[in-house]
């Protein structure tokens, strides 16, 4: 709170979750790789294919956050609702473990 209270511009409160990037020899082998991904709960995974043919599969969660607490130094938010925040990306760092 006190470092928020200096602050002069903007702030945002950023968690970003789990993020696994495998480079896959074979698109057969990314497929499986999303498919599992897919059916572990990651929502936002994915493939991509590079120009020269690079394969890589991305492991993604969907348990990012952002919310924007102050604006030009100005709190928009409460402390009570700060410690709301807090604990909402405690739990989401627990289940991204």
């Amino acid at each position: 709170m006190t470092a928020l209270e200096k602050a002069t511009g903007d702030v945002v409160l950023k968690f970003e979750p789990f993020v696994l990037h495998v480079l896959c020899q074979e698109l057969q082998d990314a497929q499986l790789l999303h498919s599992v991904a897919i059916n572990s709960g990651f929502r936002n995974s994915g493939i991509t294919v590079g120009r020269g043919g690079k394969i890589m599969m991305a492991v993604r969660s969907t348990h990012c956050l952002e919310v924007p607490l102050s604006h030009k130094g100005k709190l928009m938010v409460s402390e009570e609702y700060i410690e709301f925040l807090i604990h909402v990306a405690n739990r989401k760092m627990e289940e991204n473990t």
